[in-house]
């Protein structure tokens, strides 16, 4: 599937909304309360989702080992001592923390849309990693197109939303898609591995593939979050026009017929099938998300489904 285009380059998209007006108290209102129900979404799921196999320090007994010389004596089982004459340790499970990583893609084609999608991605991403900080997650973004990348450092607690708040404003859509580098990129700087959630619209000249390869193979827990729009579905066009490709900047003249929308449908239908078929048969969980749902409803979908955070 070819990047989308804009209709004639003296007619530019849509500038994405100001930081302000995507994060309003009004927003983080509605985070809020997305919280309080992502708490009830996980309440009753056991402690021990996210407990390592490691032995270590937790709480909870995981089994015994021999006494050997050096051992902390503090961890002897004094009982176990006393009735069988056998020095044995008590050996603990350790809980980690959930590292969840939010990659979005911030190509020119992500400026599509009425709300465009990177600022539809931007609100998801603040929403999911609201639900995270709150939940005391280690919660990160990443955030690339082809050849760059930017990145916001781990963080736990709710109040660390307004960094993620003052990240996410820096974003602006720019330059090709290349899911491949900036994934395989991203795994190779990140050695603590977690939750991967890819936010994207999947439209990739170099095939998407390879990119949500680059996360499985790494170990990452991954999730794909495709973002659509209404009027790429069904684009107002009719007669001769003249097209830009949003990310190679490539003029095209069209004369747009019943004929051609048509076939351009049927394009777009393969390529979703396409996008699903591999998802599925990779066991990745795809959620395709309109960019006119509200995201704090689209999350909570999500979480009731998937369980992607907490």
């Amino acid at each position: 599937m070819p990047s989308l285009f804009r209709r004639n380059p003296s007619h530019p998209a849509p500038a994405p909304a100001s930081g302000d007006d995507l994060f309003d108290e009004a927003f983080q209102q509605r985070l809020e309360y997305l919280a309080l129900v992502s708490r009830r979404v996980f309440t009753g799921r056991q402690r021990a989702d996210r407990r390592s196999r490691r032995i270590g320090s937790g709480i909870e007994f995981a089994d015994y080992r021999q006494y050997a010389p050096g051992d902390d004596i503090r961890q002897l089982d004094w009982n176990v001592y006393g009735r069988l004459g056998r020095l044995l340790l008590r050996l603990y499970e350790e809980e980690e923390d959930l590292s969840v990583y939010l990659l979005i893609d911030c190509s020119a084609s992500m400026a599509f849309g009425q709300p465009s999608r990177l600022d539809y991605a931007r609100k998801l991403a603040a929403a999911l990693a609201y639900v995270g900080l709150s939940r005391l997650d280690r919660v990160s973004i990443h955030a690339f197109a082809e050849g760059a990348a930017q990145r916001l450092a781990p963080a736990r607690g709710r109040h660390r939303i307004f960094k993620v708040f003052e990240f996410l404003r820096g974003l602006e859509p720019s330059g090709g898609t290349h899911l491949a580098e900036g994934l395989r990129n991203f795994a190779a700087r990140t050695k603590r591995r977690g939750v991967a959630i890819l936010i994207s619209d999947l439209y990739d000249s170099h095939g998407f593939e390879d990119g949500i390869n680059q996360l499985r193979f790494a170990r990452f827990e991954t999730y794909v979050l495709q973002l659509t729009a209404d009027d790429e579905l069904a684009p107002r066009l009719n007669g001769e026009v003249e097209l830009q490709d949003a990310e190679s900047g490539e003029l095209v003249r069209v004369t747009v017929t019943p004929a051609v929308l048509e076939r351009y449908a049927r394009q777009l239908t393969e390529h979703r099938a396409r996008v699903e078929r591999f998802c599925k048969s990779k066991h990745v969980p795809l959620f395709t998300l309109e960019v006119a749902t509200p995201p704090e409803t689209a999350v909570l979908h999500m979480l009731r489904r998937g369980g992607m955070v907490g």
